[in-house]
């Protein structure tokens, strides 16, 4: 059974009220073309933060599995490492990968039944987004 109530709710509620303001903030910034170089960059730097930083917390607690935690953050710091200093947009499935991992965030928090599961799917669609953005920069072959 899970509980909206003590600490994990509160914790749950916040990670979603942040996890909603970057995605508001990004909608306005396309909707009337306030993109900037800085924006671009620090975004998706901010969104793993946010997301790694309570993976880890939550795997400290115990409750995230630390091979599932792992591999995300593999795939972050290699897809980071490699991006450097271009800049390209997200693909459509790293969009979903970052939604699916904070459904498993939130979900864990909360001790959701098939946290476990969702967790392990966002660690698949990790994966084939880090290597969907290797391939298409033509990085593999540095591998």
């Amino acid at each position: 059974m899970f509980l909206l109530n003590g600490f994990f709710g509160l914790a749950a509620t916040l990670f979603l009220l942040l996890a909603f303001s970057d995605a508001i903030d990004g909608y306005i910034a396309r909707k009337y073309n306030q993109a900037s170089e800085l924006g671009k960059k620090l975004d998706p730097l901010a969104d793993k933060i946010l997301v790694l930083s309570a993976l880890i917390g939550l795997t400290g607690l115990g409750l995230a599995d630390p091979v599932a935690v792992i591999l995300i953050c593999s795939r972050e710091f290699v897809v980071a490492s490699f991006r450097g200093d271009k800049n390209f947009g997200a693909i459509p499935i790293a969009k979903w990968k970052t939604v699916l991992q904070i459904i498993a965030v939130v979900m864990i928090m909360l001790n959701l039944p098939f946290a476990s599961w969702v967790l392990w799917a966002a660690v698949i669609l990790s994966l084939i987004s880090g290597g969907t953005y290797l391939w298409r920069n033509k990085l593999t072959s540095l591998i």
